[in-house]
């Protein structure tokens, strides 16, 4: 990893610290580990991937010392899981409450987080007409990405 992007990682956990402070929540050593493996990983990381990650500074670790502070950082809105593919993302906005969407590319595995509130009030509306009240929205679109949809010609 360059220096550039360490530094960037760094500063996303600074932020991300801070925002805990904020919310009066407490981000430990290991939340902070967690955290920033997935910052590091080239895409969606898995409980086990960051496991065995983990494992390499912390040899006691077992799955439930990973999932606790996955568990932690959701809560704290720092990271996203990908229910399809039980994978978790860094949030685009450290601790912000939003519902986001996820495009994700069947080609190449990239995931891009955005948020479109029109989408996110339409769901909500159309539930409410059902008489449904959402505590958590998971939208994951997968398709193809634009690089993979339109390679560079050589």
């Amino acid at each position: 990893m360059g220096a550039k992007r360490r530094r960037r990682v760094m500063a996303q956990l600074d932020q991300a610290a801070q925002a805990c402070v904020r919310a009066g929540a407490q981000m430990t050593d290991l939340r902070r580990t967690v955290l920033r493996l997935i910052l590091e990983a080239e895409g969606p990381a898995t409980a086990y991937e960051l496991l065995d990650r983990l494992k390499r500074t912390r040899k006691g670790a077992v799955p439930p010392t990973v999932y606790r502070a996955l568990d932690f950082l959701m809560a704290q809105r720092l990271v996203h899981k990908l229910e399809r593919l039980n994978a978790f993302v860094p949030c685009a906005e450290t601790g912000h409450q939003h519902m986001a969407q996820f495009l994700i590319c069947r080609e190449c595995g990239t995931v891009a987080e955005i948020e479109d509130r029109a989408a996110a009030r339409a769901l909500e509306h159309a539930a409410g007409r059902e008489g449904f009240q959402p505590r958590h929205t998971v939208i994951e679109l997968e398709g193809t990405c634009a690089a993979c949809s339109h390679p560079a010609s050589g």
